[in-house]
């Protein structure tokens, strides 16, 4: 696209920062507005960040973007999963092939070093403390109430909005009948928590991994930080008899903890401080169509915001700069090219969040089961020996660029077989035969 327009990014998080960099090197002027202030001057993220977990499709946005390296500096490498069993035992479950990883990086930090590349570009403006307030989609003018508390409007010929889940041009372009959208809310919520350093600034877990304590319908998750800290998130029902609801004085969070996650809690010098410093957040999935209406577009979490627990909500929103990468250089009409991007990103958006719902029972329920740690050794050994006929579905997400939709439907399909192979009598004592691999040969010529 060679026509340099005049361009809004309503929302300075991790996708419009990145997509500002995107614009900005094809020569586009940009104005990157923000709600809230600089968070390189203030620690805005305190107690809502749930660390993330950068894989290969977002690891593909950044290059793109010719800004990986800088990024990976602070990543630390998780090579798998340590599922904390509730009887005090641990199982390690590597992620995929030798050296296969997905990177532990704070959203604050990344968030800020995404800021700092785009300050780097004479054709990017950074505007903090601008809440939207809403938007004449007619003439694409966003409005902003500036920090002193006056309004103002900025026209602009491309728009993008990556206001996030709650985005308020997506609720200002529902009112008018421009999009439908859809917000499923979940009945578990979420809070942060955290371990801290040793004495020496080193780990008290093992770093390379990212820690399950899997507790059927809840789950503890932790993730390692570069100053030898992880951060925890608590994942539990918002009501009922295990809830957070239940948790309403000092002594039933003391006995949850202890009851529950026994081998965490001497670790959690901070537990206390922690539950009454940081909010309790609902989590939900955004449904939205379509994301586009007279050159203004909804990306990332603002058109498809997911729960966290496949770690893709920030790998498909920096997808989406991805491919919006790649279509800027095959198309020549702006409403061809946003077009063709919902489009594309649809039903992967669409699959994604049901991938995510699908490996939260995986991880709160599964991850400790032995029929399941069963069926994983078994495909993981077919996989190893016929890479060309089997590649699991975390491995299709995660290690690949396989569109998400793609990846869910052979997924389905893998896990439809399985079930001949896990029926197979005696299966626990022959798992590693050669009878179980013909069989799973068998079946993948069975039409």
């Amino acid at each position: 696209m060679s026509d340099h327009k005049n361009t809004l990014i309503a929302g300075a998080g991790l996708v419009g920062s990145l997509l500002s960099i995107y614009l900005a090197k094809k020569g586009h002027q940009v104005q990157l507005f923000e709600k809230r202030p600089d968070a390189r001057k203030t620690n805005v993220y305190a107690g809502r960040s749930i660390n993330l977990a950068l894989s290969n499709r977002g690891i593909r946005a950044l290059e793109q973007a010719g800004i990986v390296d800088e990024v990976l500096k602070t990543a630390i490498p998780m090579y798998g999963r340590e599922i904390h069993n509730a009887d005090g035992s641990r199982t390690y479950q590597p992620y995929g092939k030798e050296g296969q990883a997905i990177y532990s990086v704070s959203r604050g930090g990344l968030n800020n070093t995404l800021l700092d590349l785009a300050e780097q570009y004479d054709n990017i403006s950074m505007h903090f403390e601008h809440g939207c307030e809403g938007i004449d989609t007619d003439s694409r003018t966003v409005h902003f109430e500036t920090p002193d508390g006056k309004e103002k409007n900025v026209q602009a010929d491309l728009i993008f909005a990556t206001d996030g889940a709650g985005s308020v041009i997506r609720r200002a372009m529902e009112a008018k009948n421009l999009v439908k959208s859809e917000t499923k809310w979940i009945e578990h919520g979420y809070k942060e928590l955290s371990i801290q350093a040793d004495k020496d600034g080193g780990f008290r877990m093992e770093k390379n991994a990212l820690h399950i304590w899997p507790r059927k319908d809840f789950m503890l998750i932790a993730l390692p930080n570069p100053d030898g800290s992880f951060t925890l998130t608590l994942f539990l029902r918002n009501e009922g008899e295990v809830s957070f609801a239940a948790l309403d004085t000092d002594e039933k969070v003391l006995e949850f903890f202890n009851r529950e996650f026994t081998d965490a809690v001497p670790l959690m010098n901070d537990l206390l401080h922690d539950w009454h410093q940081n909010p309790t957040s609902p989590l939900g999935i955004v449904y939205t169509w379509p994301w586009v209406h007279n050159k203004t577009i909804l990306l990332g979490d603002a058109s498809h915001a997911i729960v966290p627990f496949y770690g893709q909500g920030m790998n498909s929103g920096f997808e989406d700069c991805y491919v919006f990468g790649e279509m800027l250089d095959e198309y020549s009409d702006w409403d061809e090219l946003l077009d063709a991007l919902q489009k594309s990103r649809k039903p992967d958006a669409d699959a994604i969040a049901e991938l995510a719902m699908r490996n939260f029972i995986e991880m709160r329920d599964l991850t400790g089961d032995p029929t399941f740690l069963l069926q994983k050794k078994i495909e993981s050994r077919f996989a190893t020996r016929h890479p060309d006929k089997w590649l699991p579905l975390y491995s299709r997400v995660t290690f690949s660029h396989e569109r998400y939709h793609e990846a869910l439907a052979k997924g389905k399909a893998q896990d439809e077989l399985m079930k001949d192979v896990m029926a197979m009598p005696n299966i626990a004592e022959k798992w590693d035969s050669d009878e179980v691999e013909q069989k799973i040969l068998s079946l993948l010529k069975t039409p």
